[in-house]
């Protein structure tokens, strides 16, 4: 039996492109996407999204296979099913399907 598989956390940026040179001047990671809107950095044992404050809550994703299954998923323009949940705590948790895109 396997553990369940954290993908990436995101956080809130005002502005992607001088997070993104901080983010590669102080650690080892590698720029897999930017655009102004959001970047995905990628390091050894998970990846870090920066998002545009109102375009994605702060949140971490977990790979969950059976997203799409769900009635009210939604699709990220990558083809990634998707969808947001809260933890008791009101915490927002992003269940995201891999093997759709």
């Amino acid at each position: 039996m396997s553990l369940t598989y954290i993908d990436h956390i995101a956080l809130e940026s005002k502005d992607i492109n001088s997070s993104v040179e901080w983010y590669k001047n102080q650690f080892d990671c590698e720029v897999r996407y930017q655009d102004d809107s959001w970047a995905l950095l990628g390091f050894e044992n998970i990846s870090l999204a920066l998002v545009t404050p109102g375009d994605h809550p702060p949140h971490f994703a977990v790979v969950d296979e059976g997203v799409k299954e769900l009635v009210d998923h939604k699709m990220h323009r990558d083809g990634i099913a998707y969808k947001y949940e809260a933890d008791p705590d009101s915490n927002v948790i992003e269940k995201i399907d891999r093997r759709s895109s």
